[in-house]
């Protein structure tokens, strides 16, 4: 392919029908030379980004699945305060993979955006780790964090969090780079990213999540730090294989130049100072809005999992057999391990059925908000059934039903969503677009936040005591707060074939 390295092709075809916008675009090597396609991408480039996701996400699934108990039991905060904690730093590292898809887009290859936010990361992890090990950076028994203690909490927690956005919105862009545009095997890289990430958390749910609360979470915000700096060392000897795509400028200065947000109004923006290419990537973009809003509320019952899911395994019979315990945050191996089982399954006979019978990512994305308002029903359930054994325990396997099918809806939810959403965007925005699957993640999380505040205003406010409230989940109404969590979920689950079908 000739050109000049980094441009693209003069010419460009637009279907103002069907709101696409088709681009060829020249790669290039890590020396800033065009590709040569027998050298460079493919498998296995792809294979290095891989490895790399399975790193970065046993990170970020291990502070997840965990760290409300650091907060609750190591910092002194409430149950409430560290639920929100959580979901305020998850949301914000997901949130802002938007940015770091907007640098890779725009400004710095999607390889080097990996490597600069990686080591932000490393950074954060670093001072979470110094925190956790020296005991005068902990509050004493039953105190809170000075302001001191909780600004170096602060501090190397959103350090962190602006790394893993950083990192989360290159990895997919860039893996999906390794292969060119429409090739058939962009789904299958996708299932096997999906497959990386699973192993990543299967990793961190079992093994972090067991050295964090039998040796100390000194030790496992360690191991943490030493993934991320072998995260760096993988994605770098990966580098002479890698097809870079070169930055084309900020597309959002050119979306912005259109007047109106309604696509077929845009038609008209080409008799002025719009090019047919910026025409049809604000409608692409625009397009893609509608279903984005409508995976949040699905990522806000997954929320859960990392919080209240958590405090009610502590509260429940964790001994299997003899004297083997399981730690609540390691039910999440249930739909990993499901998952990890079924994705060869999923790679040679679900993607072939789902081409052959029309299963397009939106359905899949559809069947996960289903199965999202069905985990929360089954939730609330076992809540009752959990409150109405107190003085003897129910086993802490009933909560696998709900981390089982919240698992399972994430697979089919955010899957489609990274094909969907890096298949539809328009080139130059695929980093960002991308960014949109973990982006809807984060706003699932603030939502949750959100929820878990407006529950206890309005019951309080009802002149009952309030659904969630001081360190006793035993005194709480958990299970009306799932059941609204169902119900809107439900409602979302309406809304989204409404915006699908007009897609």
């Amino acid at each position: 392919m000739q050109g000049k390295s980094g441009e693209e092709k003069v010419g460009a075809f637009v279907d103002h029908e069907r709101c696409t916008v088709e681009k060829e675009v020249v790669f290039v090597d890590w020396k800033g030379k065009p590709e040569d396609a027998k050298k460079h991408g493919g498998r296995r480039a792809a294979a290095f980004v891989c490895a790399a996701e399975a790193l970065e996400n046993m990170v970020v699934v291990s502070n997840a699945a965990n760290l409300v108990t650091y907060f609750y039991s190591s910092m002194n905060y409430s149950l409430a305060q560290s639920a929100n904690m959580v979901t305020n730093f998850l949301g914000t590292s997901l949130m802002l993979s938007l940015l770091g898809g907007f640098i890779c887009d725009s400004f710095l290859k999607r390889f080097w955006t990996i490597v600069t936010f990686g080591i932000i990361e490393l950074l954060g992890l670093s001072i979470m780790t110094i925190q956790a090990h020296f005991k005068q950076f902990h509050p004493p028994p039953h105190q809170r964090p000075s302001a001191a203690q909780a600004a170096m909490l602060y501090s190397g927690l959103y350090i962190m969090a602006l790394g893993i956005g950083g990192v989360k919105a290159a990895l997919p862009a860039h893996g999906g780079d390794q292969f060119p545009d429409r090739n058939k095997r962009l789904s299958n890289f996708f299932n096997w990213f999906f497959f990386s990430l699973c192993s990543g958390g299967l990793i961190a749910v079992t093994l972090i999540v067991w050295i964090q609360e039998n040796k100390g979470w000194q030790w496992g915000f360690g191991v943490a730090t030493g993934a991320i700096f072998l995260l760096l060392v993988v994605v770098s000897l990966g580098l002479p294989y890698y097809r870079h795509k070169i930055p084309s400028g900020s597309p959002f200065s050119r979306i912005t130049k259109e007047n109106t947000n309604f696509c077929r109004f845009l038609d008209k923006a080409t008799l002025r100072d719009c090019t047919d290419d910026e025409v049809a990537e604000t409608k692409i973009f625009l397009g893609l809005l509608p279903i984005f809003f409508s995976t949040i509320m699905m990522n806000c019952c997954l929320a859960q999992l990392s919080t209240f899911s958590i405090q009610q395994g502590h509260r429940m019979n964790t001994t299997l057999f003899h004297s083997f315990t399981i730690p609540t945050s390691s039910l999440t191996a249930i739909p990993l391990v499901f998952m990890l089982l079924s994705v060869s399954l999923y790679d040679r006979f679900f993607l072939m059925a789902a081409a052959r019978h029309g299963l397009t990512p939106l359905k899949r994305i559809g069947l996960g908000l289903v199965l999202a308002s069905v985990a929360m029903a089954v939730a609330a359930i076992v809540e009752v059934k959990r409150k109405a054994r107190l003085e003897a325990p129910i086993s802490v396997l009933w909560l696998g039903w709900q981390y089982l099918l919240l698992g399972v809806s994430d697979m089919f939810t955010l899957a489609g969503m990274m094909e969907f959403f890096y298949s539809e965007a328009p080139e130059s925005m695929r980093s960002v677009c991308t960014a949109g699957s973990w982006c809807s993640t984060a706003s699932g999380f603030f939502l949750s936040s959100v929820l878990v505040t407006l529950a206890n205003a309005l019951s309080s406010g009802l002149g009952s005591k309030e659904w969630i409230a001081g360190t006793d989940l035993n005194n709480s109404r958990l299970e009306l707060f799932y059941t609204v969590l169902a119900l809107l979920n439900f409602f979302n689950f309406l809304n989204y074939l409404f915006w699908a079908r007009w897609y």
